[in-house]
């Protein structure tokens, strides 16, 4: 049998055997497909929850409700503010753990509120390989994450996706924008907003996986180096030097090694990717 039908197999009996679940639902691929099959096994005992945050842009919240309501799922829609988490906008390298473990503690709490079993989280075998200080959180905690227990990798996922006909079975990876700082700069919500308007600018003109990095007066951005040549045309770069100057920056420069995922963890010595917790060296 097909080894990644196998997985989705057991994914499907994995939640089959859970009497409830709450899933933490972002709209990205991964969440997207661990709530359609939450729903296909268990019906309206599965139901999403979303943070509202300003980490997220709006677009993508668009985008979340679509989804889930083109699945029919019932969404909760919870605020989150981690700005006034203790340490969080010091921006510290467990900044990401800071966050889960206060996010997952409320989707945990609102699960015993609406009388559900279990919280699942959408993270996938790939994400053992970076730094992900959230795992930690997650694992103290008890949250599942199904589709890396049953080891689905990111492109197994999009496979998965595309076969069940879910729309974001391409959708390019949006982290939070807190990514965008490097360690130690301070987060706060003006500068959220600042990045969020910018990267929003280069995706309406057809940039696929645009990141606006933050470096106090100086934006940096990656977007894939097949999109170089035209983000260097007069037009666009004049168009883009001017709306990223209104938004609050004073310098812009182009990142030539490109888009690259967790460009802001090359800064961190190598023994700090590890997840003894998940049995990963």
């Amino acid at each position: 049998m097909d080894p990644v039908q196998q997985k989705y197999d057991r994914l499907r009996s994995l939640l089959a055997g859970l009497d409830s679940v709450l899933v933490a639902f972002s709209g990205g691929v991964d969440s997207t497909l661990l709530l359609r099959v939450a729903r296909d096994t268990l019906g309206d005992r599965a139901l999403a929850v979303t943070a509202v945050s300003p980490l997220f842009p709006a677009s993508d919240q668009r985008e979340a409700d679509e989804l889930a309501e083109r699945m029919g799922a019932t969404r909760i829609l919870i605020p989150f503010r981690e700005l006034l988490i203790p340490g969080f906008s010091a921006n510290p390298p467990d900044r990401c753990y800071l966050c889960k473990r206060e996010l997952f503690r409320l989707f945990l709490e609102k699960a015993g509120e609406l009388g559900l079993a279990h919280v699942a989280d959408g993270s996938n075998l790939d994400d053992l390989d970076d730094y992900r200080p959230g795992l930690r959180a997650l694992k103290e905690l008890g949250i599942l994450s199904p589709l890396r227990e049953c080891g689905l990798t990111k492109v197994e996922i999009r496979r998965l996706s595309h076969q069940l006909g879910l729309p974001s079975w391409d959708k390019p990876a949006r982290p939070c924008l807190a990514t965008r700082f490097p360690y130690g700069a301070e987060i706060t919500a003006e500068r959220l907003a600042m990045l969020e308007r910018c990267e929003e600018f280069l995706r309406a003109r057809g940039f696929l996986s645009p990141r606006v990095r933050f470096h106090g007066d100086t934006a940096r951005v990656e977007v894939g180096t097949e999109e170089m040549p035209r983000i260097l045309e007069p037009a666009v770069r004049q168009s883009l030097v001017s709306f990223f100057k209104s938004s609050g920056f004073t310098y812009v420069s182009l990142d030539l090694e490109g888009f690259r995922a967790g460009s802001m963890n090359e800064s961190l010595a190598p023994p700090t990717f590890s997840h003894p917790a998940e049995g990963k060296p």
